[in-house]
């Protein structure tokens, strides 16, 4: 039995033989609408979510499986202060396979350590997001070619964001990347993941704090929004979070083959002008998720 908990869980090659499940799926979704008959998955969702909850809900069931769960802590046990391992120990009894989002880092791995199925990190805190991790890396390699020789610019909350961190992790595994952090010091990257993962790696990488300066470099730009929800104060909050604003005036900067990605919820860092724009694959970014956490599931069930 495993458990997808980082990135780093599976190997490149794993991750390149999922991203080629993925893809069979997207073109031959016949095929697969009877592989999970029988199966169910448990979302067990400590956090608000729309796109990952419903993401891997239509996941299970385009592979003809079914879903029980709930989407949010106060409709489950956790309010009586039931923890994550008796939950866990319980929806074992329940369910095949679990996607697990919780606001503390490390809870899917606890979750996992106490579970009989497998347990999927759906999110924890600022820590991870793996799954978001394999959907971006399945639009870029499926709309680039290719998953080397990129320079990546990540902009806008790479402090608390867990889709940038995760992201990171995966990439530095492949040759020729390279990072352009873009983001007010406020929100800049943890010293432990320059330390530990980029120094680590030997990956290049430059810290700036304007995206008009960086957008012309960029092969990627993977924006991100400033997440009130990890502020301690409101005042922090409204003084960040317009920081970076990506309009047409911007894209006119960049490459005329540069993609733009984001994890969503959009808020306004991305102006609803840019949507037009055929650079613009935030949108096919949720539907490659679904095909994703298809072959996500099909992997951990042996199926």
């Amino acid at each position: 039995m495993r458990h997808l908990l980082s990135p780093l869980d599976f190997s490149v090659e794993e991750i390149n033989d999922l991203l080629d499940l993925a893809v069979d799926i997207e073109h031959n979704p016949d095929k697969y609408k009877d592989a999970c008959k029988g199966k169910k998955i448990a979302t067990l969702f400590y956090e608000p979510s729309t796109r990952t909850r419903l993401s891997f809900e239509t996941a299970m069931l385009n592979l003809g499986g079914n879903v029980i769960g709930f989407s949010d802590a106060n409709s489950s046990s956790a309010s009586k202060g039931e923890s994550v391992a008796d939950t866990i120990r319980l929806i074992s009894c329940y369910a095949d396979i679990c996607a697990m989002r919780h606001p503390k880092e490390g809870a899917p791995l606890v979750a996992s350590l106490h579970s009989t199925i497998p347990v999927i990190n759906a999110g924890d805190g600022g820590h991870q997001h793996p799954t978001q991790t394999l959907a971006d890396l399945m639009t870029i390699r499926s709309l680039k070619g290719r998953l080397d020789h990129l320079t990546i610019g990540l902009c806008g909350d790479l402090k608390f964001g867990r889709t940038v961190h995760s992201l990171i992790n995966a990439l530095v595994r492949y040759e020729g990347i390279k990072f352009v952090l873009i983001s007010p010091p406020e929100l800049r990257i943890p010293g432990y993941m320059k330390e530990e993962v980029l120094d680590a790696n030997h990956v290049e990488y430059e810290e700036v704090s304007s995206l008009d300066e960086a957008i012309g470099k960029l092969d990627i730009l993977y924006m991100t929004r400033v997440q009130k929800e990890r502020f301690f104060n409101e005042e922090d909050y409204i003084r960040l979070k317009d920081c970076y604003i990506l309009d047409m005036t911007k894209m006119n900067m960049a490459k005329p083959d540069m993609l733009v990605l984001h994890p969503l919820p959009r808020v306004n860092e991305i102006a609803v002008e840019v949507d037009n724009d055929p650079r613009a694959v935030y949108f096919k970014q949720v539907q490659y998720a679904v095909y994703v956490r298809m072959a996500l599931i099909l992997t951990l069930l042996n199926s």
